[in-house]
């Protein structure tokens, strides 16, 4: 087999991607860890079912020393989403959502719940802690997501991608 000069740089580009990849992941040799790209973060799915729109609401999401702020989209359920440090503490702590209309000087929700950060593995002998919580008006803020709130979220997203999505292109 001939190898060509421009065959051999491109070949060697991919070889320096793969092995780039792998060490950047923590894996040895060239295998490809099916975790790269986990995060610490906790992420809040909010139900806007009985507060007539929050549409436009400021909202603080807090945990641990380390907040993120925002609005509130036009969307039955928001997920909301806090990136924390790779070396976070996944002790017990608080989390705390506050939401705010806009012109209002006191917030419409302000709820908190402790919680544990869960382990995510990246399948290289890594990973991040996270969490996945939910609110929703007759409950609070929940340390985990019930089904029903977790179906209507991909319901709602599986909706929006068939909505946003153009022709199709055939080839």
């Amino acid at each position: 087999m001939v190898i060509r000069a421009g065959h051999a740089r491109v070949l060697s580009g991919v070889a320096a991607v793969v092995a780039g990849v792998a060490g950047a992941s923590g894996c040895a040799g060239t295998q490809l860890c099916a975790g790269v790209g986990v995060v610490s973060e906790v992420g809040v799915y909010v139900v806007q079912d009985g507060y007539d729109g929050l549409a436009g609401a400021s909202y603080e999401l807090c945990t641990r020393g380390e907040c993120v702020e925002g609005e509130f989209g036009q969307e039955r359920v928001s997920r909301l989403t806090l990136r924390l440090p790779d070396d976070v503490d996944p002790d017990t702590a608080p989390v705390r959502l506050r939401v705010t209309r806009d012109g209002a000087t006191t917030p419409v929700i302000d709820d908190s719940v402790d919680v544990k950060l869960l382990h995510q593995s990246d399948g290289c002998g890594g990973g991040a802690y996270n969490r996945a919580l939910a609110f929703a008006k007759e409950d609070g803020l929940m340390p985990d997501v019930p089904k029903n709130i977790s179906a209507a979220w991909l319901r709602q997203v599986r909706s929006g991608a068939t909505a946003s999505a153009g022709p199709s292109v055939s080839s």
